[in-house]
């Protein structure tokens, strides 16, 4: 590419500028981006904007979206950059809709094996030391398959990371005076599915929080508001949102979200309870279906977490998996919670599938989906957390690689 240097002193007018930009590019893919350029109604240098507003506004190119159905909707992944995501594209799943509930008249009771049960106000659990935290959470059925144009958003869209403010459970247990024979408890949510979740008093005593903020702001609606439940790096039901009870015992309660449903099939007839961890995990954002490329250098990009603690290494192949290079984790890197990975890679035209996989600080390897299917039997259907591929064809389409997930070689571009 030509460069050209223009002097201080010498008056350049907008339409020289832009002509002289697109006799550099020439036939490059600036060059097609030129004309809408061109076609800008005002210059901005010479007219005045508006001013501050009560609400600040996304620039009105920049337009990303979940993508919802009757009962959940699904990060925009590919769309997003660094780790944390926006409140109002935060991944949503509910199984009763969002109840509208007054912050003035929350109530969280804590009762059963305790010396002192407590009804708790929002204002309470405000006035308890507040702490916040950076993780990710994750529906536990977070997997489509069976289609090659599905983007990341489709694949595995069911995963969000925020910054959390609220209270350390442990905090409220020790006011209410929990009695040694406790071994689990119930958290119960306000929705019309009123969710209930048996959680273990070890985890409730490790790192669950009671929430009532978000990236900066009180929980949306959505999410829990007034107050939720969180315990990082579990799946995401066992984080009962829009929590009203929580009942001390000692022993699981056995609701119907534990035993008909989020319990692991697998294949000799029974099922794997209280699985409620999410293993290490990685997805490609870019490229990704429906991106189309140009050969020559691109940067692989993409996220990997797990509820175990922190990614310690993603590899990345560039030959389907016949070879693997280690990628760039970019900054921070904090336990149970999304990271960055970066893979240079310089594209010559042929075919090929890129993949990755991540490894966590326990040693965890991101498995196949055939080993998952081996383990766990063919009617696995929560925790799948397969390496996945992007297959990029000779026009430079990329298309999902449906073969690592159990399903047929698509048509090839």
């Amino acid at each position: 590419m030509r460069t050209y240097e223009v002097h201080m002193s010498k008056r350049l007018s907008r339409r020289t500028l832009l002509s002289s930009v697109a006799g550099a590019v020439g036939g490059t893919a600036a060059s097609r981006a030129l004309p809408a350029l061109a076609q800008t109604p005002t210059d901005t240098t010479r007219t005045r904007g508006p001013g501050p507003r009560t609400l600040g506004m996304r620039s009105p190119f920049e337009q990303p979206q979940r993508d919802p159905s009757p009962t959940s909707s699904r990060t925009p992944l590919q769309d997003l950059h660094g780790t944390i995501t926006p409140s109002d594209l935060h991944f949503e799943r509910h199984h009763g809709g969002i109840p509208d509930i007054d912050p003035h008249e929350y109530q969280l009771l804590v009762h059963g094996l305790v010396d002192r049960p407590t009804v708790f106000s929002l204002d309470d659990l405000k006035r308890f030391p507040a702490t916040s935290r950076i993780c990710f959470l994750e529906c536990s059925g977070n997997l489509r398959r069976g289609r090659e144009d599905l983007s990341p958003q489709l694949l595995c869209g069911l995963t969000s990371q925020t910054e959390w403010t609220g209270v350390r459970l442990a905090t409220v247990l020790r006011e209410v005076g929990v009695q040694p024979p406790a071994a689990w408890l119930l958290a119960e949510g306000q929705d019309a599915a009123v969710m209930t979740r048996s959680i273990p008093m070890t985890k409730a005593w490790d790192d669950a929080l009671i929430v009532y903020a978000q990236n900066g702001e009180p929980l949306r609606p959505a999410h829990g508001y007034p107050a939720r439940l969180l315990l990082p790096g579990w799946e995401g039901n066992s984080s009962v949102k829009w929590l009203r009870r929580i009942d001390i015992g000692n022993a699981p309660f056995m609701t119907r979200e534990e035993t008909s449903r989020y319990t692991d099939p697998l294949g000799d007839g029974t099922a794997r309870q209280f699985s409620f961890i999410m293993d290490a995990r990685s997805v490609i954002t870019s490229p990704s279906y429906p991106q189309t490329l140009n050969p020559g250098w691109h940067e692989i990009r993409g996220i990997a977490w797990s509820g175990r603690g922190r990614i310690e290494r993603v590899e990345v192949s560039i030959d389907g998996g016949s070879t693997w290079e280690d990628s760039v984790l970019q900054t921070p890197v904090l336990p149970k919670a999304h990271v960055r990975f970066r893979h240079l890679w310089n594209w010559r035209g042929t075919e090929t599938e890129i993949v990755s996989r991540a490894t966590d600080e326990t040693g965890y390897i991101q498995p196949t989906f055939d080993a998952l299917v081996a383990a766990r039997g063919p009617r696995t259907r929560y925790h799948q957390n397969p390496v996945t591929g992007w297959r990029i064809g000779t026009g430079g389409q990329v298309r999902l690689s449906l073969e690592r997930l159990g399903g047929r070689i698509g048509p090839r571009a």
